[in-house]
């Protein structure tokens, strides 16, 4: 295809001397500014801090390779005096207020809070020669299941998460325990295998030598209540005449919990971030 020669045109006469130039060039100038400062503001949106960058970091738990027996972690501030234990009455003040100041300071829901609290305050009464404190409870109920809130669940107020907490079949697949189903299914809906079930994670069998239900109301113990599930595991601990103020008395019952020394680590580190953090 051809292409015509563009046509010719007749010059025009200069714009008014000094004054067009003038003109232009303040033009020229105003867009640069407007080029310029379009280019800060944009570096500027996308140099922003995004709004999770601002919120708090979770609660550090530095990992401790403590040697098996050797300490138990740090002591835990004291629950408040006016929640007498009682399996029948624990007064929800000033424990829940307790619960709320512990949470800001650690990231435990409060719902988790009053519940580790509760079996500690049980088993001062039941067992004051256990010592089995709340934070050692809360230590084991981030391992086993965040605190009830493995897999997205949430607690509600009444203990219990918003869906059921039921580990994998013990059926002896590598590093797993074959263990058969003891209870035709009636925890972990599995009659083949036996299941670890609830916040506080315990397969059948232990759950019936060890469940008591923590308010003291007549009904069935359940496990995916963390309110029963926190006393179980207390219970379960301070088996065998265990004091867990000593390292030897804490490492026994952890790993009695748990056959596995890196287990009984991170649950040393989360009770000992834990008693820590609540004493500030």
């Amino acid at each position: 295809m051809v292409v015509p020669p563009p046509e010719k045109t007749t010059p025009r006469a200069p714009a008014r001397g000094g004054v067009g130039n003038l003109v232009g060039r303040l033009a020229l100038v105003a867009l640069l500014l407007v080029f310029v400062a379009g280019g800060a503001w944009a570096l500027s949106v996308f140099n922003r801090p995004k709004p999770h960058d601002l919120a708090d970091p979770p609660f550090p738990v530095p990992f401790q390779e403590v040697e098996p027996g050797s300490a138990a972690p740090g002591v835990a501030g004291e629950l408040p005096p006016q929640a007498a234990p009682s399996q029948q009455t624990v007064s929800a003040e000033p424990l829940t207020a307790w619960a709320v100041a512990v949470s800001q300071k650690t990231d435990i829901p409060v719902r988790a809070l009053r519940a580790y609290a509760v079996a500690d305050l049980i088993m001062q009464a039941a067992q004051p020669a256990c010592r089995v404190s709340w934070a050692t409870l809360a230590g084991i109920g981030r391992v086993e299941s965040i605190h009830g809130t493995i897999n997205g669940a949430r607690l509600g107020e009444d203990g219990r998460p918003s869906k059921p907490i039921i580990g994998i079949a013990l059926d002896g697949r590598p590093g797993v325990k074959a263990i058969n189903d003891s209870d035709g299914g009636t925890l972990d809906g599995d009659t083949t295998w036996d299941r670890a079930v609830g916040p506080m994670q315990f397969i059948p069998t232990t759950w019936a030598k060890y469940a008591a239900r923590a308010n003291g109301d007549g009904n069935p113990p359940d496990p995916q209540n963390i309110d029963d599930a926190a006393l179980a595991a207390a219970r379960y601990l301070c088996s065998g005449g265990r004091d867990l103020a000593t390292g030897e008395g804490w490492w026994t019952a952890v790993l009695a919990y748990n056959q596995s020394v890196e287990y009984g680590q991170k649950v040393f580190s989360g009770a000992d971030a834990y008693a820590r953090a609540s004493l500030g």
